[in-house]
């Protein structure tokens, strides 16, 4: 499922417009953007948690020529798959 068809799912099940319907899943991407790049968790109950992990920097090697390489420390955003999730899928 792609944006456009996530809005109009949305747009049939809440009887919401579709412009409306773009505007509050911009909102909360938006919302969670914002959150997880001040390094908060977001947490939906029963959906799961989004958190921020922080990898620590390394040296790696390019296969091709050999030469050892340094990989910057980053962040990631990780997603744990809450209880109700994990069981609708199974």
């Amino acid at each position: 499922m792609n944006k456009s068809e996530l809005i109009d799912a949305l747009s049939k099940k809440s009887g919401l417009t579709k412009s409306d319907s773009e505007k509050a899943i911009n909102a909360f991407v938006g919302i969670m953007e914002a959150t997880l790049k001040k390094g908060q968790d977001v947490t939906l109950v029963g959906f799961g948690s989004f958190s921020v992990k922080k990898t620590a920097g390394r040296s790696g090697r390019n296969f091709k020529t050999g030469a050892t390489i340094d990989i910057p420390p980053r962040k990631s955003v990780r997603f744990k798959p809450g209880k109700n999730l994990k069981d609708c899928v199974n």
